[in-house]
């Protein structure tokens, strides 16, 4: 995919996400990727199951969030705040409808890039407040992402399954060291495990510390002081090495998923995936 250019830009109110904010123009391209590649999943998914009948949303109304936690407990879902609230992840979310005629969500997916270090140093570019370092320490842009996910979490908490993908990208989410060679030829080696860098630690708690790049999609179910717990787990995708993530692999994650929950909502899906 293409990659915009380096510079850091201020953005105002980008499909309403909020006040002023800071982004990177590179993550704001993972994000419109991951969005591409989630129509595409969409179109994949009609194809394979014509019978089923799917749509997309690019956001999720905190009432409609309240409204299903409501189901499951009248306790649940009581507070709200601001009428209009809602969570608009990256890749939005698809739907399939059920033999009820009730929409059951099959995939969300969100984007994240951070850490621009690998970049800098292949273009000699010093950073810091002296324009004196090789890279940066990583910053927080994650946090928004967590917020997404348990929201999410909540939307689901009646079904099997949680089909949540977060695409990571960048230095900031290694799995094994990188060395680059700066254009005067000294060689820089970025080490994954080192603690201003790596931010992955700080995302594992949405999957409970199970693997990444693994399909979660199915809930787990643990047994803890004799009772057991359903555990929603978010499927974290990261290019280890530095690399970035084009189409092909991310729609080929998102049909993993998608099927998943077909698979497990199969049930409710019988009279239309053996309609003739």
């Amino acid at each position: 995919m293409k990659k915009g250019q380096s510079n850091r830009l201020s953005v105002q109110q980008i499909e309403g996400q909020g006040p002023v904010s800071i982004f990177h123009e590179d993550a704001l391209v993972h994000d419109k990727e991951v969005y591409n590649t989630s129509t595409i999943t969409m179109k994949k998914l009609r194809e394979e199951f014509p019978t089923l009948n799917f749509r997309y949303r690019k956001d999720l109304p905190k009432k409609e969030i309240n409204a299903a936690l409501k189901k499951v407990d009248n306790y649940l879902g009581q507070t709200l705040f601001v009428e209009n609230a809602r969570i608009i992840p990256d890749g939005g979310l698809i739907e399939v409808q059920d033999d009820n005629g009730d929409w059951r969500v099959v995939l969300v997916s969100e984007a994240k890039h951070q850490g621009k270090d690998i970049e800098n140093i292949s273009k000699g570019i010093l950073v810091g407040k002296n324009k004196d370092q090789d890279t940066m320490v990583a910053g927080n842009a994650i946090e928004r992402a967590h917020k997404n996910i348990s929201e999410i979490a909540n939307f689901m908490l009646a079904e099997k399954h949680f089909p949540y993908i977060l695409f990571l990208e960048g230095s900031n989410f290694l799995t094994e060291d990188v060395t680059i060679t700066r254009p005067d030829g000294r060689i820089v080696t970025l080490t994954y495990n080192a603690g201003d860098l790596n931010r992955l630690d700080r995302l594992t708690a949405s999957n409970y510390g199970m693997p990444i790049n693994t399909n979660l999609c199915e809930n787990k179910y643990v047994k803890c002081n004799d009772t057991t717990i359903m555990l929603q787990a978010a499927s974290i995708y990261t290019k280890g090495e530095g690399g970035h993530w084009n189409d092909d692999d991310m729609i080929k994650v998102m049909l993993d998923v998608a099927k998943t929950s077909i698979k497990v909502l199969s049930k409710d899906l019988f009279e239309q995936i053996t309609k003739k």
